[in-house]
């Protein structure tokens, strides 16, 4: 006899937890959208005219421009930059539900006035404001491999700074090992996926080691593509950590905290034997229930394109990070 196992209501990955093989054929993609949970935003435009939600995601990517450098050691990588309006459109937001079409819901996250809260075990305790942030700390461009634990993956340009300047300015005292990330949080603005509403463990929290967040890579979010970053993708401040799976990446951060035990972290306190805290870009370490060894790049549009790559250790970034977890 065949058993089947049937996941509880809880067992949910950072966006739907739908196996990633099925995910991406794309014949049954395009006769499930929504079962999987696309829509027809991500459907080529036919030549008629662009669409009501064309329209809006294009506005929704309409945002000022940013004064910024390039960063010449990551001015580029060997694939190229996924388009603006797909990675516009193709999002993992668990605060606003569990498929990839949140970018509509997204557009009601409120970002201005926006605080950030630095606290914890730091000399100099700090609330900036966005503007505080654009000033203290000059912003820089990095084009980076961007890898989903579902085994998808893109390349992003990020626009901010590197997290190793926060921590220069609000110093933390030698009791201080770990830092925690919270996210905005609101039931009535992100419920999260409906069905689960009121079980999870809402705020989203991320968590890093301080050494982890003191490394070249680390790095904090305010734009993309040139301009103020999206709402869709974690806008107005969010984590960028090249070499771990995507959901470390905690978006519109409300509060940071220099502390000396190791944080819960969210996937890791829901789903402890799928999402370990670490959360490094492993092609020999498989997920329970598919295969890290390949990824499926998503890279040109309109429509949803891809191409089975191998999958790097640390993302392709061990150079810089290995030696952090000898």
């Amino acid at each position: 006899m065949t058993l089947i196992r049937i996941p509880q209501s809880w067992e949910i990955s950072e966006n739907s937890m739908t196996p990633p093989d099925v995910y991406f054929k794309r014949r049954r993609f395009l006769k499930t959208l929504i079962g999987v949970g696309i829509g027809s935003s991500l459907m080529p435009l036919n030549g008629c005219g662009k669409s009501s939600s064309e329209t809006a995601l294009e506005d929704s990517l309409k945002l000022s421009k940013l004064t910024f450098t390039k960063n010449p050691a990551f001015s580029q990588v060997d694939r190229p930059v996924t388009q603006e309006m797909l990675a516009g459109k193709y999002n993992n937001f668990y605060e606003f539900g569990g498929t990839k079409n949140i970018w509509l819901k997204a557009q009601n996250l409120p970002t201005d006035p926006w605080k950030v809260e630095v606290t914890g075990l730091v000399k100099n305790p700090t609330t900036y404001d966005l503007d505080d942030i654009k000033k203290k700390f000059p912003l820089e461009e990095r084009i980076y491999r961007f890898r989903c634990v579902e085994a998808w993956s893109m390349v992003l340009p990020w626009i901010g700074f590197p997290m190793k300047a926060l921590i220069a300015a609000v110093e933390p005292t030698s009791a201080a090992k770990f830092v925690r990330f919270t996210s905005f949080y609101d039931a009535d603005i992100t419920p999260g996926p409906a069905i689960h509403f009121g079980s999870l463990p809402w705020p989203y929290e991320e968590g890093l080691r301080l050494e982890e967040m003191a490394n070249e890579l680390a790095f904090f979010a305010v734009g993309l593509y040139g301009h103020d970053l999206p709402k869709q993708h974690g806008a107005p401040i969010r984590m960028v950590i090249p070499w771990k799976y995507g959901f470390k990446g905690a978006k519109s951060i409300v509060k940071i905290e220099f502390i000396a035990e190791k944080p819960a972290t969210y996937w890791n306190t829901l789903v402890p034997n799928e999402y370990d805290f670490e959360a490094n870009v492993n092609p020999n370490k498989p997920h329970p229930r598919w295969s890290q060894a390949t990824e499926k790049f998503i890279s040109q549009g309109p429509g949803l394109s891809w191409e089975i790559k191998e999958t790097l250790p640390f993302n392709g970034y061990g150079e810089y990070v290995a030696s952090l977890y000898a």
